[in-house]
């Protein structure tokens, strides 16, 4: 019997969670007989199990509201609100009774009659459209058993054994002279293992609706407490999430959703001042972006002030008034994640206690996520919380402290700089080091002498982000990416607050999974945000380069707002036609610069060669280049060179001259490919078309023309070519004429074109498409 209850627990737990947002979206649509009916197999289901359990307390209730909705669904009651919010009171009573069993503790049920009255009023049915029908497919009833999360918990953590015995396996075979046949069975068994640990990890997922199925009746009590009237949208409910992410992003989830009914919407009265419809909107989207899960919360409320926001922060003494004047708009907007800090002047039920958002991103970046606000005053805000799609797979940057090796979640990097010239060093401040990059000043820590493991001045700067500021965490070296495979470390060493766990990756070496925020605070970092807030400033303000080392070893900076990528290419995508390099990217090509044809011929002697994608947002080009070294803000002394070219000019960067590329100049050598229906269109006309057509298109469409032996529908030609004896051309069409002729020396035109001279006849062509208005 034991078990027979706790399974009624646990599926009555798992219905309720749906159950809520079920009959809310019926009160909205009362003429919806598929919910009406699922509403009524729920209390159905309990009410005969409590006759089989011997619960009659869940019994009776249960049964007082299969009378009424029993009476809807005949036609002899109306789901009035009176209605639905009994039915809501006997099934919140219902859950919690259901947790006081699963407690062993009493509950009170001395007005349990009351609820059971309010639902036995009979009204008289009145004239309506019947209800429609849902009519549902047949369907086999899906597979499934109930799991404990422990015993999920066991198999994650034995398939990662099995990951590290498999790798062990694989580096002892290849020690010795591995057998063919052994060599497939450990290919086998690595394809096996591989598929086990997707399965496993799929085992812990679940569909996000499980997040969402409580919201509709947080947003109807809500709304309705503050006498507002809002809707909610939700999208994307079968995205699959960690079931512990789910559980993870239910308070911060309830919290801004509040937030937005609190703070952002306005009553209905206001609304129709500000020509709003009387009724809120409040759209809940979620997707998946790669390993990551996207959550929008967007509302058409009056946005948040950041005026008010940044004066509360002043009277609230978190910030002086210059500090705050000094600050980004961004900057500015984000004081709403400051702790003690709201808007409101007086305490609610629901606001006004300055604590909220900044317990929300606190537990969001605790999982390793971001949260991002986009506020558009008047018009609403939008709030993007992005999280891994599971805790127990984590993509991580490996760094190395002489011998060791540890794990750092990649969520909480910005950056990683390597410590040379004064532009990024570091500076004894008193008993505490400071790291400046680039202008900008932070906290370091050297974790090599923090985990006394060294006293080796770091090499490399890690910038890692975290509730409390930013600060630079010193490394011998950054090795590698990779995704691993997360558990709790021993709790002896958990107990430290320096570790988020501990990782097994292929390598099958163990390392620990470095927490961030915990070495912050175990080194008793100090943050102050406002310090260097004009400093900061004066950084933004300057325009950031790429420095790099160019193919023929010099040493270049080229606008970082260029750029779309840096990636690295075989030799073999690097090609020569129409006299220009092009660089071949998947099924198209684009035009590739270098410094010279003869450094760029010497380095594709190597494996790979490195390539700036650059892009203007219409066209694409690459430069080639030796490797990127860091991003650098461009000095404002720069001096102009001197014939013009690629380069724009020169600067002094750390004691050593810097030529800037101009990348206006690599896109005006490059030929853009023009839409198809910007490009001029040249009809090829008369007797000479088809020649034409066979000679001379490739070399007009690669100059940016479309070619067109007869006009499409609705379509003006820009210039018409024709032979220059030919008097069988089209006299209809109204468009400049070129004439070519066939005689190289004694023209029957003086007008006309040599047809073989390409440079002429793309001037004219020219020419006469600008006269054409284009």
């Amino acid at each position: 019997m034991d078990d027979l209850l706790q399974e009624f627990i646990a599926e009555t737990r798992e219905t309720l969670d749906a159950l809520s947002g079920e009959i809310v979206a019926w009160e909205a649509d009362p003429a919806d007989r598929g919910r009406l009916d699922a509403i009524f197999r729920f209390v159905h289901t309990v009410k005969g199990s409590c006759g089989f359990l011997d619960l009659p307390r869940l019994s009776r209730l249960s049964h007082a509201a299969e009378d009424a909705l029993a009476a809807v669904r005949d036609g002899g009651r109306v789901p009035d609100t009176a209605l639905v919010n009994g039915v809501l009171a006997i099934v919140d009573r219902i859950g919690a009774v259901v947790e006081a069993i699963a407690a062993g503790v009493p509950l009170d049920d001395s007005d349990d009659e009351a609820l059971i009255a309010a639902l036995s009023q009979v009204e008289m049915p009145i004239a309506a459209p019947s209800p429609r029908r849902m009519v549902t497919a047949a369907r086999a009833a899906p597979r499934s058993i109930r799991l404990n999360v422990d015993l999920l918990d066991r198999m994650m953590s034995g398939m990662s054994d099995m990951v590290l015995a498999r790798n062990e396996l694989a580096r002892r075979l290849r020690d010795d002279v591995l057998d063919p046949r052994v060599e497939a069975a450990l290919d086998r068994l690595s394809l096996t293992v591989a598929d086990m640990r997707d399965t496993v990890t799929r085992t812990r997922m679940q569909k996000v609706d499980a997040l969402f199925a409580a919201l509709p009746r947080m947003v109807r009590d809500t709304a309705a407490e503050l006498g507002k009237a809002v809707n909610l949208r939700i999208e994307g409910s079968d995205v699959d999430l960690d079931r512990e992410m789910i559980e993870m992003m239910r308070d911060p989830l309830v919290h801004i959703i509040r937030n937005a009914i609190d703070h952002g919407i306005e009553s209905p009265a206001e609304r129709r001042r500000c020509g709003k419809p009387p009724t809120g909107q409040i759209c809940v989207t979620a997707r998946q972006s790669g390993n990551q899960i996207l959550i929008e919360i967007e509302d058409d409320g009056a946005g948040i002030d950041v005026g008010r926001i940044a004066a509360k922060a002043v009277a609230s003494d978190l910030h002086s008034a210059g500090q705050v004047a000094a600050m980004s708009a961004a900057d500015r907007l984000n004081l709403v994640f400051a702790p003690g800090l709201s808007s409101r002047d007086t305490v609610s039920t629901l606001s006004g206690r300055g604590v909220g958002m900044d317990v929300v991103r606190a537990n969001i970046e605790h999982v390793g996520g971001r949260i991002a606000l986009d506020n558009r005053p008047g018009r609403g805000l939008a709030i993007t919380i992005q999280v891994p799609l599971t805790l127990s797979i984590m993509s991580t940057i490996v760094v190395a402290v002489g011998r060791q090796r540890f794990a750092l979640a990649r969520q909480s990097i910005e950056e990683i700089v390597r410590v040379r010239g004064d532009q990024v060093r570091i500076d004894p401040v008193g008993p505490v080091q400071i790291a400046t990059v680039r202008g900008r000043r932070l906290p370091m820590l050297p974790l090599g002498t923090f985990l006394r493991m060294g006293d080796d001045a770091p090499t490399t700067l890690v910038i890692v982000a975290t509730r409390d500021g930013d600060y630079a965490l010193g490394v011998d070296d950054v090795l590698d990416t990779e995704e691993v495979v997360v558990k709790p470390a021993a709790p002896a060493v958990m107990a430290t607050g320096l570790y988020a766990g501990q990782t097994l990756p292929d390598s099958g070496l163990p390392m620990l999974l470095l927490d961030g925020g915990g070495l912050a605070q175990a080194a008793g970092l100090r943050f102050d945000r406002g310090a260097d807030v004009a400093a900061a400033a004066e950084v933004q303000r300057a325009t950031p380069a790429l420095l790099f080392d160019d193919l023929d070893g010099s040493r270049r900076a080229i606008p970082l707002g260029a750029i779309d990528r840096v990636e690295k290419v075989a030799p073999g995508a690097i090609h020569r036609s129409g006299g220009q390099l092009r660089l071949i990217v998947g099924e198209t090509t684009m035009p590739l610069h270098a410094v010279s044809h003869e450094a760029l011929a010497s380095a594709a002697g190597d494996a790979t060669i490195e390539v700036l994608r650059l892009t203007d947002g219409e066209a694409e080009c690459a430069y080639a280049m030796a490797g990127a070294i860091e991003i650098i803000p461009l000095p404002a002394d720069v001096a102009p060179a001197a014939g013009g070219g690629a380069i724009l000019g020169v600067t002094v960067w750390e004691g050593q001259a810097i030529e800037i590329i101009d990348p206006l100049a690599l896109f005006m050598a490059t030929t853009p490919t023009q839409s198809e229906g910007a490009a001029p269109l040249c009809l090829l006309d008369g007797a000479g078309a088809e020649w034409m057509d066979r000679f001379l298109r490739p070399a007009l469409e690669a100059h940016g023309y479309r070619c067109a032996l007869r006009l499409p529908d609705g379509e003006a030609a820009d210039v018409r070519l024709v032979m220059d004896d030919d008097a069988s051309t089209t006299t209809l069409v109204s468009a400049p004429v070129v004439r070519l002729r066939r005689d190289r020396d004694g023209p029957a035109d003086p007008d006309s074109i040599y047809r073989y001279d390409r440079s002429a006849l793309i001037a004219a062509l020219a020419g006469h498409a600008r006269r054409g208005g284009r």
